[in-house]
């Protein structure tokens, strides 16, 4: 990273605090270094940019596209030991913390904790933003002809009529909207579609972030080149905790994911703590509810912080709090309380008054099979077609682009749905 590009986006950050911009921030769940690849990374692009495209169209505001990728190799999990059953006995090891930490197969060796994975978490690293920054020099044009999608998934006999309708009209008008500038001759399509692209990770582990972390010419403060956005857990934001200390002294944007249990005193003191300058573009905080905590526990801490006068940019996070466990044991995710929760977050900052400036998404441009519902029919059933996750179940490229479209008309109507 370079510290030109981390402050770029705290200025476009500050824009979307002010209603100026959006903010798109989505990619795996857990990176691996095994999926460093062309065809991978190229997927994970297209559908962010995709989805960027719809909202562009539906808010009619720049959307600021930001990607979990590039660094995000470590993963919290619930319990620091994970227990299977192997050849008809229990064995315990060391639950999988990233492949920057350890390795995903269950075996002694692989669960050990390895630090020169962190050598090769920042090579694959560097070698995925080059990869970024060589497409999004190249054009990338093709992923903005809506023409070039697969939207054969509108066609699902559970889509209501009313929803089918108002996809395809809108894939006609952004069909037709680049014909109209390819007609004006005034500036080639492949020049209008050169983008700006971000990464963010969890700054989970410090070891990692902090050896990246140095102080740049022509330009105050420190700076993690680990990422342009780092973000902190809903487990390791602590206010006297090492990830609050580590992240209120470095000149990045910082994110803090706040979940229902939060105190709204306890959310305003987190903002005071790392941005106590209360400066313009610097802090993001980042809400996983749960669909149905959403009514009970965002308001006040909505509330809290706008009537203390904290500069905040609000994103919602819809994915981690709607976890759910089928009866054979796997974990999924359904896409009605992803949609739900976001239909009732937005509904909440328009009662406060407040600005939803940003979604986050655990999503992937490839065919899976890891959450249910949506008009791509994946159900139960269908969970062990392509599930490949390491850690928790992501969107795939249908549920990511059908979510785009409900998220446009969420925020175009004010947080009421047309259909």
């Amino acid at each position: 990273m370079t510290s030109w590009e981390i402050e770029r986006l705290r200025g476009f950050i500050g824009d979307a605090q002010d209603g100026k911009r959006f903010v798109l921030q989505g990619g795996d769940c857990a990176e691996t270094l095994a999926d460093c690849r062309a065809e991978q990374i190229t997927n994970k692009l297209k559908i962010l940019l995709q989805m960027s495209l719809v909202l562009v169209h539906g808010l009619r505001k720049p959307v600021v596209r930001v990607g979990r990728l590039a660094g995000q190799y470590a993963k919290p999990r619930s319990s620091a030991v994970e227990t299977r059953r192997v050849d008809g006995q229990e064995v315990s090891l060391p639950s999988y913390f990233g492949d920057l930490v350890n390795r995903a197969e269950f075996d002694a060796a692989s669960r050990r904790p390895d630090p020169h994975l962190m050598v090769r978490g920042y090579q694959h690293a560097a070698m995925t933003l080059n990869f970024i920054r060589s497409l999004l020099d190249g054009g990338f044009a093709d992923v903005h002809h809506p023409e070039y999608w697969d939207l054969s998934f509108f066609a699902d006999a559970s889509l209501p009529p009313e929803r089918r309708a108002a996809y395809e009209q809108v894939s006609r008008s952004l069909a037709e909207a680049v014909e109209f500038m390819e007609a004006l001759g005034e500036a080639r399509v492949d020049e209008l579609t050169r983008v700006e692209f971000f990464t963010s990770h969890e700054a989970l582990n410090l070891h990692y972030e902090t050896s990246q972390t140095r102080r740049v010419p022509h330009r105050a403060g420190w700076f993690d080149l680990t990422t342009h956005l780092p973000w902190i857990g809903e487990r390791t934001r602590a206010l006297d905790g090492a990830h609050v200390e580590y992240m209120r002294g470095i000149a990045n944007p910082v994110g803090v994911k706040l979940g229902p249990k939060t105190d709204p005193a306890e959310a305003v003191a987190l903002t005071e703590a790392l941005n106590p300058g209360n400066e313009r573009g610097k802090l993001v905080l980042i809400t996983r509810m749960g669909a149905g905590n959403v009514d009970a526990a965002l308001p006040g801490i909505v509330r809290a912080v706008t009537d203390a006068g904290r500069r905040v940019l609000w994103v919602s996070d819809p994915m981690h709090g709607n976890g759910m466990v089928t009866a054979e044991g796997v974990k999924t995710r359904h896409f009605d309380s992803i949609a739900d929760e976001l239909r009732k977050t937005c509904a909440v900052h328009r009662d406060v008054g407040s600005v939803l400036g940003g979604v986050h998404f655990e999503l992937t441009g490839e065919d899976v099979t890891e959450c249910i519902g949506g008009a791509s029919g994946v159900t139960e059933q269908h969970l062990t077609r392509n599930y490949v996750s390491p850690c928790d179940p992501r969107l795939n490229y249908q549920q990511s682009l059908e979510l785009a479209f409900i998220l446009s008309d969420l925020l175009r109507n004010g947080g009421a749905t047309s259909a």
